[in-house]
């Protein structure tokens, strides 16, 4: 039996969609923000209190906003969408600790809860529409040879 790129194997052996994997996405992404949260309560100033807040503010917020997207991502687009998800979460960062500082309301778990609790909601909801996925992403045209012929 072949499986495509986006079908795993269930232990039963029969074959599970996309669904599947993208709702397992969803979730990890959701429950990404809850455990950085977590990690804030670790004492002192060790590395698995920070790594994880800083993967989570890097990444965090703007995965769930960019992934996944209805019907898949093609090659092209994965990198837009890779390429999109840090600068739209580290936004998304500016625009909470802005507002915090405005209701003169941060800290950092103040700004982390903000940052989950709007993870959670995006990663429940279809990713945003990338360019590069409505165009079906860049195809590279075949070479022509130097005299002008065919390939």
């Amino acid at each position: 039996m072949n499986t495509t790129e986006s079908e795993h194997i269930g232990p039963t052996g029969g074959a599970r969609g996309t669904s599947v994997t993208r709702a397992r996405l969803r979730v990890l992404i959701a429950v990404s923000g809850w455990l950085a949260l977590a990690a804030t309560a670790v004492p002192g100033p060790a590395a698995p209190r920070w790594i994880p807040v800083l993967l989570f503010t890097l990444f965090g917020p703007g995965c769930a906003v960019l992934y996944p997207q209805p019907g898949g991502l093609a090659a092209g687009a994965r990198l837009e969408a890779v390429a999109l998800a840090a600068p739209v979460s580290l936004s998304l960062g500016v625009l909470t600790a802005t507002s915090l500082f405005l209701v003169e309301g941060f800290s950092a778990t103040a700004f982390l809860l903000a940052l989950a609790v709007f993870t959670t909601i995006a990663a429940a909801l279809p990713g945003l529409p990338l360019p590069a996925a409505r165009r079906g992403a860049v195809v590279r045209a075949p070479r022509r040879s130097a005299d002008g012929g065919g390939a």
